[in-house]
């Protein structure tokens, strides 16, 4: 795999390839944010597998700890003492789950510090609009409405755009939430005098209760514990979560059951999966890549159910021993 495929697997957009062709060529630097705001779900593999692409194309790879961010946004009622200790745990999840060891952990605390930080911020702003800075709202989960009764909700855009320019960033990674943010720093870093970042889009993983409507979706969510699988989640707790899920026959959009299988157990997994069919209705059979589980489950060769009791078994073998790293067994 080339150097330019290796960054595009498991992404959703590359903005753009052409800019990032040139800076693989080099030593890039790269960040990615992450606000603490509870027990980190399985996205959090996604994460890690592709941090650790980035690490192998010889990347200087950065993960800022949001707390002041996670703050803002009224994490653990904003307490910043409960939001560094959620931060703490994250760190400790990412390495538990195979996370390089090259990777850098920075907390945002740490860059806010510093009055040449909040000297950028201001620059920052100077060279944003009101109207751009609330079309970045969605990367905190916020509407307008949102902002205007707590004008914090405001700066949380511009210091999202600060950190990629702070950090020196030639890549900035996050999920398509993340984008606006992170257009903003591309739009405005040719005025700013500051790199234009390239944006490495992942994808989100749907929430485990669906909406019911293929064309609405809604991600995992540490605020909703049945929404998600959580990485310290019991055997028996995976398994109910999953027989509970959305998952409709022969549909894939917007479907968690299947966001699973391409997102974590065939990237994560790397093996081929077995799904325990019954013989009245053909009997065991193995899948060895995403594109041919997907045409099959199209055609509807595969039940849900059947699908379902697969995905459990499969993730609570990836599960269990990140759990245990992190329980200290």
């Amino acid at each position: 795999m080339d150097k330019i495929e290796l960054l595009k697997k498991d992404t959703s957009e590359i903005v753009t390839e052409e800019e990032a062709r040139e800076l693989l060529n080099g030593n890039p630097e790269a960040y990615i944010g992450f606000e603490p705001s509870g027990l980190p779900h399985i996205a959090t593999l996604l994460w890690v597998n592709k941090i650790n692409d980035l690490v192998n194309l010889n990347m200087n790879v950065t993960v800022l700890l949001a707390d002041w961010h996670a703050m803002v946004n009224d994490k653990f009622n904003g307490d910043l003492n409960k939001i560094i200790e959620s931060g703490n745990f994250f760190k400790k999840t990412m390495i538990a789950s195979g996370l390089s060891e090259k990777v850098k952990f920075i907390w945002a605390h740490d860059l806010v510090s510093n009055n040449d930080y909040w000297e950028l911020l201001l620059k920052t702003a100077k060279a944003s609009s009101l109207s751009r800075i609330r079309r970045s709202l969605p990367i905190m989960g916020r509407t307008e409405d949102d902002a205007d009764r707590d004008f914090s909700k405001y700066i949380y855009p511009l210091m999202q755009v600060t950190d990629v320019f702070y950090l020196n960033s030639d890549f900035a990674l996050g999920g398509t939430d993340q984008r606006h943010a992170y257009m903003l720093a591309r739009d405005i870093a040719e005025k700013m005098e500051r790199k234009k970042p390239v944006l490495i889009e992942g994808p989100l993983i749907s929430s485990l209760k669906g909406t019911g409507r293929m064309d609405d979706f809604k991600k995992m969510s540490k605020s909703d514990p049945d929404s998600a699988i959580f990485l310290s989640d019991t055997n028996e707790d995976i398994k109910r979560k999953i027989k509970n899920a959305f998952c409709p026959m022969g549909i894939t959009e917007n479907n968690p059951i299947i966001d699973i299988i391409k997102y974590i157990i065939f990237p994560y997994y790397k093996t081929e999966i077995t799904i325990n069919r019954p013989d009245s209705h053909g009997g065991p059979f193995t899948v060895k890549s995403f594109k041919e589980f997907n045409e099959l489950y199209l055609n509807s060769k595969i039940h849900p159910m059947d699908l379902k009791n697969a995905v459990s078994n499969i993730l609570i073998e990836i599960i269990s021993p990140i759990s245990s790293k992190l329980k200290g067994d």
